[in-house]
């Protein structure tokens, strides 16, 4: 059975300024998914479900619908604030939905099959979904999962502060822990993460996961369990969110799961701020002159 490719783009993109998900950024006017999707075709991905927000659909079908009929199999999923909540724990005031792992547990009833799952703004390469490809085909099962893995000083914008999941790695390349940390950036020639008003330096070589994933479909019922119980324990924290990391560190700690970090040779960027936008488009333009990818992907 082939693989999916699970995109997660309900994101509102507050810090970039727009709906970045169905900007243009190729040549002939590919989003960062089109480069993601084409990879994945290509790599012997059999089918892509989206996860939006249900007032994205229309621009969603109208960007993807017909470049896509007949390349892989499409379907979409909705992620709103109340999806797989308690009502009694749903805060009037709060605004959005509940982060990445919510966002991965929305597709709890559409995804049978081991999947893969990436940001909607983040480019991955090839080499990277070559790698997530044969794993999924070849090496997941219930208790062993993976990510790609990148090097945390290629992973940085110049514009502003990023999210990464940093990961500590054992001597089989297995990850023993991962930490979602929300305010990193690079400081001189230091790498430094804020959190509670404390300054922390990483390592410039640090493994860090792009959220990009490979499951095996029982990691649904595990998210299931570990979400039931976070909004109620997260009732007045409006900004709290479910990571996929969380659901990772359970994975590994409670269930003695393994995760395989998997490294790639793939040039990773994204446009987390309008600024990056100009050095995506410089990114591609390169990788297209080498021939990586064909000037218009459709």
């Amino acid at each position: 059975m082939k693989p999916t490719l699970l995109i997660l783009a309900a994101g509102m993109a507050s810090r970039y300024g727009s709906m970045k998900q169905t900007e243009g950024f190729g040549p002939d006017g590919e989003t960062i998914m089109d480069y993601s999707i084409y990879s994945a075709i290509k790599a012997g991905f059999g089918k892509v479900v989206f996860i939006i927000r249900k007032d994205f659909e229309d621009n969603f079908k109208a960007a993807f619908w017909s470049k896509l009929k007949g390349k892989i199999a499409v379907d979409y999923v909705f992620q709103e604030r109340n999806s797989f909540v308690n009502e009694a724990y749903l805060p009037a005031s709060r605004t959005k939905p509940w982060g990445t792992g919510h966002a991965m547990l929305c597709a709890k009833d559409t995804v049978k099959e081991p999947f893969a799952v990436i940001n909607a703004d983040d480019f991955y390469g090839q080499d990277a979904f070559n790698k997530a490809a044969d794993f999924l085909l070849h090496k997941c099962t219930q208790k062993v999962n993976a990510i790609i893995g990148y090097k945390l000083a290629n992973t940085l914008s110049e514009h502003g502060t990023v999210s990464r999941g940093v990961c500590e790695v054992d001597a089989n390349n297995m990850l023993t822990n991962i930490k979602e940390r929300t305010k990193i950036y690079k400081k001189e020639s230091t790498i430094i993460y804020e959190e509670n008003d404390a300054f922390t330096q990483l390592p410039n070589a640090t493994n860090v996961s792009m959220n990009f994933w490979c499951f095996h479909p029982s990691i649904f019922n595990l998210a299931n369990i570990l979400f039931k119980e976070f909004p109620e324990n997260n009732f007045e924290n409006l900004k709290s969110e479910f990571f996929i990391p969380i659901i990772a560190d359970h994975f590994i700690k409670e269930f003695e799961g393994q995760i395989e970090v998997i490294g790639t040779t793939s040039q990773w960027f994204g446009v987390t701020y309008k600024e990056d936008a100009e050095g995506v488009r410089a990114s591609l333009n390169k990788l297209i002159a080498n021939g990586e990818y064909p000037p218009a992907l459709w």
